[in-house]
């Protein structure tokens, strides 16, 4: 009789921790657990945990909750100004409603990736070149809102779109080269024809000043004797404007000491 009751002891404790085991469940930090019992949803999600469920009747399907980093596939497309493009893009994602995630789509990763694509052939053919090279704010703020308007009804929240590269035909980076090349070298231009301007006006002012004082032409003179002769150069040939001699002939005048008297010779008269 005894050895009966241990036997039966020891399979009721075996079938206990099978039950128990099977029962116990860890949901983990970032994950929310779905309970399907008899093939029907529990209301509450099982938050991260411990946490126990009826074997052979309830099964518990664990949803990642962390934001997911999906990159979509380059997409090719025709601009609204008729220019063949390819254009990537990377999408962030995240689970808010566990339960929905699971009920309302098949796979929701999957869905995620295709409304993607589809929205991005979309964008590409409502834009123009440069608006997909340099308004990419609003263009993704587009894409994103186009996603996230399905996605809500999945459980799935987008938290941002990014397009990634957009790539060009060869012959139209070519052309795009030479059209910045154009406007640099116009640019360019410009601004010599600023400068040029700038410094006839300076040159006007500086000659004005100049014929109102003419020391100050001699004074331009001789620094620009200076300065040529700093070069080092062997000969030196410099045109003298006759007002120059006339005021070095003046001033060699007023420093010239005046001529002394003819000493006055005595004269005899003879008678």
């Amino acid at each position: 009789m005894l050895p009966e009751l241990v036997t039966a002891a020891v399979v009721a404790g075996s079938a206990g921790l099978v039950y128990l085991a099977a029962a116990a469940k860890v949901v983990k930090q970032y994950e929310r657990g779905v309970i399907f019992r008899l093939g029907r949803v529990a209301r509450a999600v099982r938050e991260p945990g411990f946490t126990m469920i009826v074997p052979f009747v309830d099964r518990i399907s664990k949803v990642n909750m962390q934001i997911v980093t999906m990159p979509v596939p380059a997409q090719e497309g025709i601009t609204r100004d008729n220019v063949t493009v390819r254009v990537d893009a990377v999408v962030y994602f995240r689970v808010v409603d566990a339960a929905n995630a699971l009920i309302k789509v098949e796979d929701y990763k999957f869905a995620v990736s295709q409304m993607a694509q589809t929205s991005l052939r979309s964008i590409i053919g409502k834009s123009e070149l440069d608006d997909l090279l340099s308004n990419r704010e609003k263009l993704n703020e587009g894409l994103e809102l186009m996603i996230d308007s399905p996605a809500v009804g999945w459980g799935v929240q987008v938290d941002r779109v990014e397009i990634k590269d957009v790539s060009l035909p060869e012959a139209m980076k070519r052309s795009m080269a030479r059209q910045a090349e154009a406007d640099r070298e116009r640019r360019a231009r410009i601004i010599n024809a600023d400068a040029e301007l700038q410094a006839s006006k300076k040159l006007a002012e500086a000659a004005k000043q100049m014929s109102e004082q003419p020391a100050a032409l001699q004074l331009r003179l001789l620094q620009t004797v200076v300065a040529v002769a700093a070069e080092k150069n062997s000969t030196l040939v410099l045109p003298f404007p006759v007002e120059l001699l006339r005021f070095l002939e003046r001033a060699a005048q007023e420093h010239q000491p005046p001529p002394s008297p003819a000493p006055q010779q005595d004269h005899q008269i003879e008678p």
